[in-house]
């Protein structure tokens, strides 16, 4: 066995960092709501909203905008001829607010990649982006950053954690045509009054959000049975295009933006984001994170693309390769196409190979697991890393108590399919202080770098907190090619 360095640094959830979320619990308690506030003298309202502002003021970085956005969501409730001062939009919009902390229940399942920025690094060393999964209430989770910078011993010296969040700002979701949807639709076999009232209420083009508020009322009314809505609105959404896009203000720090859920598809997580720097033929460099989206009941992989980390766009992924969890993009197109791992069985290790970035048809076996530490499933850990030697890929395998352990393979770089060695032990298991957790026995990455001549990998810590450690690559390599 090859033993790693861990760093002895533990990134722990934070309570304190919260996001406010608009919260509506329906229009008719809505209306009776606004009907209490409008009623309230306005030396009263003045009051409540002083208290309100003492006590969460300091949480944001202007709780006064916050109020605005989410007053403007209820407004078109307000009884008409209603002359609504200021004080009491703002009191109106902190009853339709609540706060939602991110990381409550765990702080889990890094990657890490090259920072976009290097001005003012010192040599041998790297400014980089490391992502988490951030789950809270109800177990949702979201990606959250933090920036830090590696010396040339590969310490991790990370940035303080921003005191404020912010999601990002849906600047613009896919309009469907829907003389194609229509087309698609008519293959699902649908009652044929919910068919038809589905596509009276749309327009010549709509959003995927516009159709997920017809199915949620047209479901209700044709549909008794709440798991036979559940199906029927999920298949029904699988054919429509759920791409959007983020934008973050430029002032903001990385480590106040936040990607929450935004689509039907994700409104349970957005989970495990492997984000890798891709270079194109030219040369040039664009970021992608593979990730699952869950809306409680299915999971649809997703990617993500972003040159800043500032705007983000978002796209689902297609074909018969891109199902279940654990997809993960080579940083560079192989022989012309694009490269993709994945484990659409949910045991195997697979590879695929497309000509199109969202479109992923034939997957082919890479790797079944071998040994007893990985005899109930094998996958990826992050995407490959390019060596002179071939490509590195560091894997997770699932052994007896469903112990979590990280592996390595080394596979040639002209032909990925053919795996030059694998590691017969684990590169990383848990520790005895690393065993207990939100989900115990894990120790899990999403990805990992190569920095002056270290292989550097963040690492989840039993799905609770994260951890890193690192270890000479020619030391691995050498262990691989035995």
């Amino acid at each position: 066995m090859i033993s790693m360095t861990r760093k002895n640094i533990r990134i722990s959830p934070d309570f304190k960092r919260v996001i406010p979320r608009f919260f509506n619990s329906g229009n008719d308690r809505s209306l009776q709501l606004i009907h209490k506030v409008v009623d309230m003298p306005e030396g009263e309202v003045s009051e409540v909203l002083e208290g309100v502002l003492k006590e969460f003021s300091c949480r944001y970085k202007d709780i006064h905008e916050v109020f605005e956005s989410h007053y403007s969501r209820i407004s078109h409730l307000v009884p008409p001829g209603i002359i609504v001062s200021r004080n009491r939009q703002h009191l109106l919009g902190a009853y339709f607010t609540m706060e939602y902390s991110l990381e409550a229940a765990a702080l889990f399942n890094p990657s890490v990649v090259e920072a976009p920025d290097q001005s003012g690094v010192e040599p041998g060393h790297k400014r980089v982006v490391v992502s988490f999964r951030a789950t809270g209430e109800s177990h949702i989770s979201s990606i959250v950053f933090r920036e830090g910078v590696l010396d040339p011993e590969c310490n991790i010296t990370l940035d303080e954690p921003a005191t404020f969040l912010r999601e990002g700002k849906l600047a613009g979701e896919k309009r469907n045509d829907k003389d194609h949807f229509a087309r698609q639709l008519s293959q699902l076999r649908l009652p044929e009054d919910l068919h038809v009232g589905i596509l009276h209420q749309l327009t010549d083009e709509f959003t995927y959000s516009e159709i997920d508020i017809i199915l949620r009322n047209s479901l209700r009314n044709s549909v008794k049975d709440p798991t036979d809505q559940q199906a029927l609105k999920q298949h029904v959404l699988e054919l429509v295009d759920a791409s959007y896009e983020l934008h973050f203000p430029d002032h903001t720090r990385l480590g106040e933006r936040v990607i929450f859920p935004v689509t039907y598809t994700e409104k349970n997580g957005v989970e495990d984001a492997r984000f890798v720097k891709f270079l194109d033929e030219e040369g040039s460099c664009t970021y992608y994170a593979t990730y699952t989206a869950y809306d409680g009941s299915f999971i649809v992989p997703k990617l993500i693309k972003t040159c800043d980390f500032k705007h983000f766009e978002v796209h689902p992924l297609y074909g018969k390769g891109a199902v279940n969890k654990n997809l993960a993009l080579f940083p560079k197109k192989i022989n012309g196409k694009y490269a993709m791992l994945s484990r659409i069985d949910g045991v195997n290790n697979y590879i695929m190979f497309s000509e199109d970035l969202y479109d992923w048809e034939e997957p082919q076996l890479l790797q079944k697991p071998k040994y007893p530490w990985e005899f109930v499933q094998i996958g990826n850990a992050g995407s490959p890393l390019e060596t002179e030697k071939g490509w590195l890929i560091i894997s997770h395998g699932v052994g007896p108590m469903r112990k979590y352990c990280l592996g390595a393979s080394l596979f040639d770089l002209e032909d990925p399919t053919k795996e030059l060695g694998r590691l017969q032990y684990p590169l990383l298991m848990p520790k005895e202080d690393e065993r207990d957790g939100y989900v115990p026995n894990v120790v899990y990455s999403c990805g990992a770098m190569i920095h002056e001549g270290q292989v550097f990998i963040p690492y989840a810590v039993s799905d609770y907190a994260s951890s890193f450690a690192s270890i000479p690559l020619n030391k691995l390599l050498k262990a691989l090619l035995k």
